[in-house]
């Protein structure tokens, strides 16, 4: 197995794969602000590090990975005074809707997921720390972090404190010493939900509760840290800051950013309205087709969403599938001699290299597909042996245990629907062996009304979704 190379955002190269313990991995990704639906853009990062930690336990890593909840915000706020509900109240509704989301999306669940208002002690000792330390001051309940201590502002992203101010997220407040200072707690205005703090009832700021529950979950250091490429400044370059003037150690040794998800090329965002929620999309295509559009890209490239290339993908995919399914109905009367060894052992080469240069899961699945391919030529010319159609099936469930991309969900009232099928294709068969062409022709047209594509053969029937 080749060496894993990581694209560290903050070196702006591949660097070797080498975590702080030996066999182990700490991975911390900023999560979703529980205000409302998660949409696809959401979706794409969450798949792309699901990826990313499946890879590093094929690997042979134990991966402990944690993934935020942001549930107590300015935005959860104004949702919650709309909806005249709590703020935590509403926070749960939709953390309870995210996890039905996720796992729609085939999405495995992190090791654990902190939320912001269950981190309070820690995020208080924090502030408190960087208060002693003086990186942070005190003004009317509010705590800022002092950006004329910072070291190296603007290592993450390469830009100078001027280039990055310049339209960025920063919060305007008369209070801070400068523009660039940034809050770490928030006191707390009328009628706000709040805590009790050393400077008075609050909440936190958006940055510090990130750092809190990566020293709580991860330790001081952290083998990889991820997000969307948005969240590089203010908000990571922000975290590098008050975890390392805090602990005095590096923060992070791989920084991973995944591109952004657009529309008509402008970022997917709720504040722009133009964004897919990921149960809507759910509805219409199955959640493998969503992986499989989703992955086909590099994670670290922009990705335009539109229908034509969803619809794309899932034409493509379902030849894959189809594949997947002719081997394993074939395994059973293959009467070839080709065991096809050498064909996955290429096949495995191949795909742990693409997926150790960057996680490149858009040329791992080319090899993927190429192995249907050589499949598909074997079977057609009945070359394939039982033993060989059992070793690609392994190889493309080993190819899958990574992108969960080769079963699709069927809803619970069609998951008998493969046997159905069969049952009317054996009724259909009787009828030819009675010269009953009519009522065999009958059948076949009308599954194929209903979109399943007979194909006779020397071997029997076979039946695929149409593309």
């Amino acid at each position: 197995m080749s060496e894993l190379q990581i694209y560290n955002t903050m070196t702006r190269r591949k660097e070797k794969f080498q975590p702080l313990s030996p066999g182990k991995v700490g991975i911390y990704v900023c999560g979703v602000t529980v205000y409302d639906d998660v949409h696809l853009g959401h979706a794409r990062s969450a798949i792309a590090f699901d990826v990313i930690v499946r890879y590093l336990r094929y690997k042979g890593f134990e991966v402990n990975h944690v993934t935020n909840f942001t549930d107590v915000d300015d935005k959860i706020i104004e949702r919650a005074k709309e909806l005249g509900v709590e703020p935590l109240q509403l926070s749960r509704m939709y953390i309870e809707k995210f996890f039905e989301d996720m796992d729609c999306l085939r999405v495995k669940r992190a090791t654990a997921y902190p939320k912001a208002s269950e981190t309070i002690p820690e995020i208080i000792s924090m502030v408190q720390k960087l208060i002693d330390k003086g990186y942070a001051y005190v003004v009317d309940g509010d705590v800022y972090f002092d950006i004329t201590k910072a070291k190296d502002y603007g290592k993450l992203s390469g830009q100078s404190l001027d280039q990055m101010l310049a339209g960025a997220r920063v919060e305007v407040d008369d209070k801070k010493r400068h523009p660039a200072d940034f809050a770490l707690w928030k006191a707390a205005k009328p009628g706000e939900i709040s805590w009790p703090s050393p400077w008075g009832p609050g909440r936190p700021g958006w940055h510090i509760e990130c750092s809190a529950m990566c020293l709580k979950y991860l330790g001081p250091s952290l083998d990889i840290h991820g997000g969307g490429s948005e969240l590089v400044f203010p908000h990571h370059e922000n975290e590098i800051q008050q975890s390392e003037a805090a602990n005095g150690v590096q923060f992070v040794r791989y920084w991973m950013h995944n591109g952004l998800l657009m529309v008509n090329e402008e970022k997917m965002s709720k504040s722009l309205r133009n964004f897919f929620r990921v149960r809507d999309v759910c509805r219409d295509y199955d959640p493998s087709v969503i992986r499989f559009f989703l992955l086909n890209t590099h994670y670290r490239q922009p990705l335009n969403y539109d229908i034509d290339a969803l619809n794309e993908a899932k034409r493509s995919l379902e030849r894959l599938q189809n594949t997947y399914r002719e081997l394993i109905e074939y395994r059973n009367r293959a009467t070839g001699s080709e065991d096809a060894k050498a064909l996955c052992e290429k096949a495995i080469a191949e795909f742990e290299q693409s997926m150790d240069n960057d996680f490149n899961t858009r040329d791992a699945l080319a090899t993927m597909f190429n192995l249907a391919r050589e499949a598909n030529r074997l079977i057609s010319e009945r070359r394939l042996s039982k033993l060989g159609a059992e070793n690609i099936i392994s190889t493309m469930e080993r190819f899958d245990s990574i992108f969960d991309i080769l079963t699709v969900s069927m809803k619970p009232q069609n998951e008998l629907l493969p046997k159905v099928i069969d049952l009317v294709l054996q009724v259909r068969e009787s009828a030819r062996k009675r010269k009953d062409f009519e009522t065999a022709d009958a059948i076949r047209k009308g599954l194929e009304d209903l979109g399943i594509e007979i194909q006779d053969s020397a071997d029997g029937p076979k039946w695929k979704i149409k593309r």
